[in-house]
């Protein structure tokens, strides 16, 4: 669940934050304080990290970022959302490190589902990724052991534990099995 507060409204405002202002996103310019994730969470975020971080960089493909990267997704006003894991192909990659958020929105964006989450925050998240460029947005729900895949203009589609994640136009050649993104 999260609460929100006007005190910080840019993008700019938000990097130079103290560091104990807590986990949160800019959304519209409004700061959204978020709960800090559970350990099925982290844990589902570090499966799901490790096998996007080895393929990508075994196949040279792009970058992986963690879930504490912030992406700038809209400006005035500003939206920095921080997906759970994201990924940005190799061509979109800035030659010099940006020294703050990321200006764009990954490619690849992954959301997972804490039991305190509201639908509606997570189709805004899912909007506003795909509304900003991301290609893909998988939706993990450690509740129901699925995840969603969402792309623009085409139904989502729904996988289960006895399914295969393939990305073949992102991700040419990689799969993951849906059991193995939800071990303990």
């Amino acid at each position: 669940m999260s609460t929100r507060t006007q005190t910080i409204r840019t993008a700019d405002e938000l990097l130079s934050a103290p560091d104990d202002l807590g986990p949160c996103e800019l959304v519209q310019g409004e700061l959204v304080m978020m709960t800090p994730a559970g350990s099925l969470h982290g844990r589902v975020e570090d499966n799901i990290c490790f096998e996007l971080s080895v393929f990508i960089r075994e196949n040279h493909l792009g970058m992986v970022f963690p879930g504490d990267t912030g992406f700038i997704l809209e400006r005035f006003p500003d939206t920095v959302r921080s997906p759970d894991v994201a990924f940005v192909q190799r061509e979109r990659i800035p030659s010099v490190p940006p020294q703050g958020f990321f200006p764009g929105s990954p490619d690849l964006a992954v959301e997972i589902r804490s039991p305190d989450d509201r639908p509606k925050e997570i189709e805004g998240k899912i909007r506003n990724y795909l509304a900003a460029g991301s290609l893909v947005v998988w939706d993990v729900d450690p509740a129901t052991k699925t995840v969603t895949v969402h792309r623009s203009d085409v139904e989502p589609r729904v996988f289960g534990e006895d399914d295969t994640l393939t990305e073949e136009t992102l991700l040419p050649g990689f799969s993951l099995a849906v059991k193995d993104v939800f071990v303990w």
